[in-house]
């Protein structure tokens, strides 16, 4: 008889969905902990866009816990980020379960508070549903153990209830949030108007409109029933999860979702039992896991834990429940500081119009109608309407993101890192500079730089042929300036907010511009 912590309703072992579960959840903070080498500083570090005093004099740590709270410095930031990056490689690998479960604890409990500290400290900038849901699935990995030891199917089951919010979830945001869901239309616009296209998209958006009607009607069986097969015998399961795994798929191919789509197939290998993945193998093929007769039991100090953690989570869920059969629910939200049981769901209103921003400088000390401007360029951005929409996910370019949220506005008031953007572009700050795809200023800083709003949509397919371009724009204001750094306004701006002022590096020679919602130059683009 298997010993408590290993039932399951149906029977089977989960040795395989562990060493899934394992495996995908490294690969997922590695590349996490990359990302948060890379941009963390330049954006909410202790010079970012949103500095990281803001978040230790604004939030008591209890609210929002962080090694970073009392390591507020960018040194800490970058020890902590290149530490998580050797821990998650060494999981990926199975390092530290092959050291003892002793090892493979301190491991992954590493990992999870590290990620957690990351998150508490990015706030705007890692505030997307995919960053609790790692740090939910992170505490839980804490509690699968060591490979030499009997895989526990109720923590395999926990991970099963996150996906199943996490799909469900999506599936009732949907149906509650926007006309379009309901109507089989979202996906008329879906490709084109999602925070970042990849080179897929365009060919998915001139899909025929009976495929789009399709499309959002299976959308509405794997996100609102589908799930609810998860808790079903083996192979209905895994069926629910080659299901949910085509769903993600089809995402990643048509769309930058950062890694939520892959984190999703990841928790999707919760639902594949051992006797199920293991009988349809090719000759010759063996997966990486133990003979069932030679795995230990688990200590009894550790089935304790397991113990305390079912609880927890049932307890915890009360909120992310009542959340979902809510008729106000809420798309993506914590409960917890420790983000432990969350509530997740994805585009629960569709965009119709795509809006960019195109932030340009010039040299000029003085701006006129004939002044001529230069582009900055962003990775994943389509400022250039004759780039290919490039492809970056799992990997997630955290500025480009929150630029398809701030262009939503006709103004950055909601936004006010961006007006700090303008002002480190104004003052050649090597961080912010390190956020660009091109710098149109490598030597020296510009003079007055301005941020423009345009309309894009993407183009026919005889547009595309005839101009090589993949968008077409339309300008349809000013978002912000020109401005330089002798401004009063821009300055009295900046000091409003308790953000250094850089000092200009150049002796203006004209009458400064003010920060103006309105167009004071022409453009051509």
């Amino acid at each position: 008889m298997a010993p408590w912590y290993a039932w399951a309703p149906w029977g089977g072992e989960f040795q395989v969905a562990r060493l899934l579960l394992q495996r995908g959840i490294a690969a997922t903070y590695l590349v996490a902990f990359l990302v948060a080498a890379r941009q963390f500083r330049p954006l909410a570090g202790e010079d970012g866009l949103l500095p990281l005093r803001e978040y230790v004099e604004r939030y008591e740590f209890r609210e929002r816990p962080s090694v970073f709270y009392y390591l507020d410095s960018d040194r800490a930031l970058a020890a902590g980020a290149w530490l998580g990056v050797a821990l998650a490689a060494a999981a990926l690998v199975g390092l530290p379960g092959r050291l003892g479960l002793g090892a493979y604890l301190a491991v992954w409990t590493a990992m999870w508070a590290l990620y957690l500290s990351f998150v508490n400290a990015g706030r705007t900038f890692y505030g997307f549903g995919w960053e609790s849901m790692l740090c939910e699935a992170g505490f839980l990995a804490i509690f699968l153990g060591a490979p030499d030891l009997v895989a526990p199917a109720v923590v395999v089951y926990l991970f099963r209830w996150v996906e199943f919010r996490n799909m469900l979830g999506a599936g009732l945001i949907k149906i509650r949030g926007d006309d379009c869901w309901r109507e089989l239309t979202c996906m008329d616009y879906h490709y084109e108007t999602q925070p970042m296209p990849n080179p897929l998209s365009w060919v998915a958006h001139r899909l025929p409109d009976r495929f789009h009607r399709v499309e959002v009607l299976g959308n509405h069986v794997v996100e609102l029933l589908v799930p609810f097969l998860y808790f079903g015998p083996p192979r209905v399961a895994a069926a629910a999860g080659l299901a949910t795994v085509g769903f993600h798929l089809w995402l990643i191919l048509t769309g930058n979702f950062a890694f939520l789509s892959f984190l999703s197939v990841v928790l999707a290998g919760s639902l594949f039992a051992d006797a199920v993945v293991a009988g349809p193998l090719p000759a010759g093929v063996s997966l990486p896991v133990p003979d069932p007769e030679t795995l230990a039991p688990l200590p009894l100090w550790f089935q304790i834990a397991i113990a305390g953690l079912v609880v927890l989570v049932a307890v915890l869920s009360y909120y992310p429940v009542r959340n979902m059969v809510s008729s106000s629910q809420a798309m993506n939200r914590a409960f917890d500081p420790l983000n432990l049981v969350n509530t997740y769901g994805a585009f629960g209103s569709i965009t119709r119009t795509r809006y960019e921003l195109v932030v340009q400088g010039t040299d000029d000390a003085v701006v006129t109608d004939d002044t001529e401007w230069e582009t900055y360029e962003f990775p994943g951005k389509p400022t250039d309407p004759g780039r290919l929409p490039p492809q970056w996910a799992p990997y997630h370019l955290r500025l480009d993101w929150q630029l398809w949220f701030a262009a939503m506005a006709p103004s950055p008031a909601r936004h006010p890192w961006f007006v700090h953007f303008l002002a480190k572009l104004l003052a050649g700050d090597d961080g912010a500079r390190s956020l660009l795809r091109t710098d149109p200023f490598p030597d020296e800083p510009p003079e007055h730089v301005r941020a423009l709003r345009y309309r894009y949509e993407f183009t026919t397919l005889d547009e595309l042929r005839e101009t090589g371009r993949w968008w077409r724009r339309e300008r349809v204001g000013t978002y912000y300036g020109p401005v330089s750094l002798d401004d009063s306004r821009f300055r009295l701006q900046l000091q409003r907010r308790g953000w250094d002022v850089p000092e200009a590096e150049r002796e203006p020679e004209g009458k400064p511009t003010e920060p103006s919602g309105t167009a004071r130059a022409t453009d051509a683009g």
